[in-house]
């Protein structure tokens, strides 16, 4: 018989206040005017659970990301059973598959198919589930799963209808990142969505698989410190591969440019894969061998600015020799710490062009005269 699952516990995260990123303030910036065209679609309920089960209306999965207690659940049921209107939902087509991605609604949606299926927020890797009975409704469909309602009852609920609004991007043509930023405006009730839990969420791929696998490397896990349960720590190695392979073409605001690198690099190559993984392997395991959990710290959390600018300056280096002074790392990493340009660079209005572009120069001066590893 399966048995109620016991109440979720707190993680053991990073709650993300040791990470300093000024470019968080920019994330309102919108650089285009979008051409969106919008139609209204009504899907009944049954129609729309077969779309979720078979992926064709996809549901964004990023951490935490079905909050729902079972009564919040049932109400929903509820009202649908009683003829009660409920919000619509928002979806975005995409050009290329052609399946319709879920901006607004998710919620809705994965409560109506754990109702069918009879099992409440199913959690793969548990042994019992929780069976999904409605609670505090009325007492006509109280304790009932979907299978045990009456006949009428569950046809009413198949049949209803809930409508869609299904918007597609016109324009700009070659720059599709509309769908991001409605999807960070529709997304504000309740915990705000981070930017970079979005980008998990529309931008899937093998790249934000990539990102989850070196976010589990033992030396970025050290001076990083518990895993972000907001995803900076993912961030910020997309971060490290946007600026290392396009820093010379680095507009302002930061969190677009992240975005766009997202969208363009969402299904890399094979070679693409191996090289970022690499990379960043490399350059992450020099910079914890030489300077080790401190790193990234100019005070006592860890800077973002630093920590791109260091990184893509050491991997430049890397790059031309694997061979490394490692006791030269540290001290180029200390002197680079002191230099006023830096300094300025690094701390102040660190999403501007000119700052990016200040401190990548600075830190490649530095890291750029790091010779080889001396044999005695």
């Amino acid at each position: 018989m399966n048995q109620p699952e016991p109440e979720a516990q707190q993680d053991d995260r990073n709650d993300d206040e040791n990470v300093v990123d000024d470019a968080s303030l920019d994330d309102a910036s919108v650089p285009h005017t979008y051409n969106i065209t919008s139609y209204g679609a009504d899907f009944d309920v049954d129609g729309l659970v077969k779309r979720v089960r078979n992926d064709h209306i996809f549901i964004p999965r990023f951490q935490r990301d079905y909050v729902w207690t079972l009564r919040d659940a049932s109400r929903l049921i509820e009202s649908l059973l009683l003829g009660l209107p409920v919000p619509g939902i928002f979806l975005a087509k995409e050009a290329e598959s052609q399946r319709m991605l879920v901006i607004d609604g998710q919620q809705r949606l994965k409560t109506l198919r754990f109702f069918f299926d009879g099992v409440f927020n199913p959690k793969p890797h548990q042994r019992t589930q929780r069976v999904f009975k409605l609670t505090n409704v009325q007492p006509q469909f109280e304790g009932k799963t979907f299978d045990e309602l009456d006949e009428r009852d569950r046809v009413r609920l198949s049949d209803t209808i809930i409508h869609a609004t299904i918007i597609k991007q016109e324009s700009p043509a070659g720059d599709d990142t509309s769908v991001y930023h409605v999807f960070e405006r529709l997304n504000t009730g309740g915990r705000k969505l981070m930017p970079q839990e979005i980008r998990a969420a529309i931008f899937q791929g093998n790249l934000i698989g990539l990102l989850g696998e070196l976010n589990q490397i033992n030396e970025w896990r050290t001076i990083f410190g518990l895993e972000s349960n907001r995803m900076k720590d993912q961030e910020l190695i997309l971060r490290f591969m946007a600026m290392y392979e396009g820093a010379a073409n680095y507009e302002k605001p930061m969190s677009e440019f992240l975005t766009r690198f997202a969208k363009i690099h969402r299904d890399l190559t094979n070679t693409q894969i191996e090289t970022f993984r690499g990379v960043f392997v490399q350059t992450i395991r020099v910079v914890a061998a030489a300077i080790g959990q401190p790193a990234f710290r100019p005070e006592r959390a860890l800077n973002a600015a630093v920590f791109d600018s260091v990184m893509v300056a050491l991997a430049e280096r890397l790059d031309r020799s694997s061979s490394i002074d490692l006791p030269a790392v540290a001290k180029a990493y200390e002197a680079l710490l002191s230099d006023p340009d830096y300094k300025r660079a690094t701390s102040e209005s660190t999403s501007d062009t000119s700052n990016v572009a200040l401190r990548l120069a600075r830190a490649r001066a530095f890291f750029g005269a790091v010779p080889e590893e001396r044999y005695e």
